[in-house]
């Protein structure tokens, strides 16, 4: 018998909550504030479960074998700061699947048809709350064809990771200081793979605030989109 399950489908190209938080870095010379649309993106809504350990597969079959090496990359870039931001998550590496899947604390990398031109977007990520609430259950990161240039995906991909940490895009943001800055150019790399101190601190923002409370999910989202239901199973795939 099918357990029926409310799922919230969210696509964190659209902002749907914002906390406007300042949060503050640690250099040599002293602390350094990390101002919300200046240095740093805004906190999100949406993250995966705190200590979460996030099994990571790639349709293998939509990127050139050149190419997975700058994906696991940008994995190893948000693991190697996992303690720092405090979210203890860990992007862990499967192996390849076929389809999206949506197992447990599953994410599944993709190429699919996401380009705006206007927004220049040619990433998205997509995100399902079994508990219809601002907890992460399975997700899908889909990079559209056009995003050929392998550093160029590395830091598309290092920046759509940074939605999975509750973080949102920051195009006023000051240009090196966050991941979440604007692609000017398609295919033309921006030389920022990695989270940033301001990124950094900004998700340890979001789970301090995770741990004195998890958040309903909101009723609707952008655009007239409401929450669906889902009777699909949540399938486990072999490794």
């Amino acid at each position: 018998m099918k357990l029926k399950r409310t799922i919230s489908l969210i696509v964190l190209s659209l902002i749907i909550s914002v906390a406007f938080r300042d949060a503050n870095t640690q250099t040599a010379t002293g602390v350094v504030p990390c101002r919300v649309g200046q240095q740093a993106p805004a906190i999100g809504f949406w993250t995966w479960a705190a200590n979460a350990h996030v099994k990571v597969y790639i349709v293998l079959a939509d990127f050139k074998a050149e190419e997975i090496p700058y994906l696991l990359t940008a994995l190893q870039n948000w693991n190697s700061v996992s303690e720092q931001t405090g979210s203890g998550v860990k992007l862990e590496y499967q192996g390849k699947t076929t389809q999206q899947l949506s197992c447990a604390n599953c994410l599944t990398v993709m190429r699919g048809s996401v380009f705006n031109k206007a927004k220049r977007h040619a990433t998205a990520l997509t995100a399902y709350s079994v508990g219809h609430d601002q907890i992460i259950s399975y997700a899908a990161i889909v990079v559209d064809p056009v995003l050929t240039n392998p550093k160029a995906l590395l830091d598309a991909f290092s920046h759509e990771l940074g939605h999975n940490f509750g973080l949102l895009d920051c195009f006023t943001c000051k240009k090196k200081s966050t991941l979440m800055n604007q692609f000017k150019v398609i295919n033309e790399p921006n030389n920022m793979a990695a989270p940033t101190p301001c990124d950094i601190a900004q998700v340890r923002e979001a789970y301090k605030e995770l741990k004195v409370r998890v958040r309903p999910s909101p009723t609707f989202i952008d655009q007239g989109e409401e929450p669906v239901d889902d009777d699909t199973p949540i399938v486990i795939p072999n490794p």
